[in-house]
C-alpha cells in the first residue's frame, strides 16, 4: 500500500505539473561523497533551485573550499518564493553566483541575487546562457520534464548528477544513454534516498511519511534514483556471481521470442552462461560496464515484449557477460 500510495503521489505531481519535491541535505551529502574529486576548479550550476532555500546550494556553499570550486550558480523559476511553499508567484525568476568571496555564513551571499528578465525556466535563453558557463549540473529537476532536462544536458555536453524517478530508466532516450555508457545510475536509489520535503498542500501518503524536527513535511517514495555521467570507483566493482546455469537449467527458462534466458534477480545471474540473459531493470544499479554488455531493453526479435510460454515477465534488460568467450 505504501508503494502504491507514493507512486500515486508522484503520478499526481506529473499530471498537474506540480513538481515540488525538495531534496534533503542528508541525501545530497550521502551521494556527493563519491564525486568530490571531480569538482576542483569547476563551475557548478543548480538550475532548478532557489538559492535561499535549496539544500543543493547550501551544500556547495558550505563545501566550497573543500571541493575547490571555481563558482556556484543557482537559479530558480519564478514560482519559488522565500518561504518555499507560499502561494504567491513572483514575476521573474532569479539567480545567484558565488565565487568564494567572504560573506557572513548566515547570509550566504543572498544579497547578490539577480533577477532574470524572464521567468527563469531552465529552458529559457537566460538560463541556458548560465548553463553554457557551467561544467557540472547538480539538481533535482521537475520529474514531469525529466526527459527534456536530460536532453538539454546532452545537447550542451554537460556533466551532471541529478535525481529522477526510477521509471526514467525505461524512457528510450535515457536507456539509450545508459546502453551507450554515456550515463549511469548513481550510488543511491530507492530507499537509499530517504525522502523529499513537500509543501503543506501535498498529502502525506505512505507509512514512511513524516514531519521532521524542523517541521518539514517529508514523503519517501522509495522509487527514485541519481542519474549521472560522472565516473566513480563503485560503478567498476564486479557483481559477485555465485550461481551456475549448467546443472540448473530449469531455473532459467528461455524466451519464446529471443535466444536468451530469463533471470529473475540480479544475484541469480549465472557465472557460466555465455549467451544473452534478461535481467530486471534494478540490475543497472549494480551494472559494471567492464563486466557486462547491455544488448537491448524489453523487446524480443519480433519487437514484442519478451515472453515465456506466451506470458511477459516484468521489464527485462538483455545483457551479456563480457568475460565469458562466445561459442565458436
Amino acid at each position: 500500500m505504501a508503494r502504491n500510495a507514493t507512486n500515486t503521489l508522484l503520478q499526481k505531481a506529473k499530471n498537474s505539473k506540480s513538481d515540488e519535491f525538495y531534496t534533503q541535505i542528508s541525501d545530497i551529502e550521502s551521494e556527493l561523497q563519491y564525486y568530490k574529486s571531480h569538482f576542483k576548479d569547476k563551475v557548478v550550476y543548480c538550475n532548478c533551485d532557489d538559492p535561499r532555500t535549496s539544500n543543493f546550494y547550501k551544500y556547495f556553499f558550505s563545501h566550497f573550499k573543500e571541493l575547490g570550486l571555481k563558482k556556484i550558480i543557482t537559479a530558480c523559476y519564478r514560482k519559488q518564493t522565500f518561504d518555499l511553499f507560499h502561494n504567491k508567484e513572483e514575476e521573474h525568476g532569479f539567480f545567484l553566483e558565488y565565487t568564494g568571496n567572504k560573506v557572513d555564513h548566515d547570509n550566504a551571499g543572498y544579497t547578490d541575487i539577480v533577477h532574470f528578465k524572464g521567468d527563469g525556466d531552465f529552458r529559457s535563453s537566460e538560463s541556458i546562457e548560465l548553463l553554457k558557463q557551467a561544467d557540472i549540473i547538480v539538481t533535482n529537476p521537475p520529474f514531469s520534464l525529466f526527459r527534456e532536462f536530460v536532453n538539454q544536458l546532452v545537447k550542451y555536453n554537460k556533466q551532471f548528477l541529478i535525481i529522477g524517478n526510477i521509471n526514467a530508466i525505461t524512457y528510450k532516450e535515457i536507456f539509450k544513454l545508459i546502453q551507450e555508457n554515456k550515463a549511469w545510475l548513481g550510488t543511491n536509489l530507492g530507499r537509499g534516498i530517504s525522502g523529499f520535503i513537500v509543501p503543506d498542500h501535498y498529502e502525506l501518503y505512505g507509512t514512511e511519511a513524516r514531519i521532521d524536527d524542523f517541521g518539514n513535511r517529508i514523503i519517501s517514495p522509495n522509487n527514485c534514483l541519481w542519474l549521472t555521467n560522472i565516473d566513480n570507483s563503485k560503478r567498476h566493482e564486479d557483481i559477485e556471481l555465485t550461481k551456475r546455469y549448467f546443472g540448473n537449467e530449469n531455473e532459467y527458462p528461455k524466451y519464446d521470442n529471443y535466444d536468451g534466458i530469463n533471470v529473475n534477480n540480479t544475484q541469480d545471474i549465472p557465472a557460466d552462461y555465455m549467451g544473452y540473459m534478461g535481467v530486471p531493470i534494478t540490475f543497472l544499479h549494480k551494472f559494471n560496464p567492464d563486466q557486462f554488455e547491455i544488448i537491448k531493453f524489453r523487446k524480443g526479435n519480433d519487437e514484442k515484449d519478451l515472453a515465456i510460454n506466451g506470458k511477459c515477465p516484468y521489464f527485462r534488460i538483455l545483457i551479456k557477460n563480457k568475460r565469458i568467450p562466445a561459442e565458436k
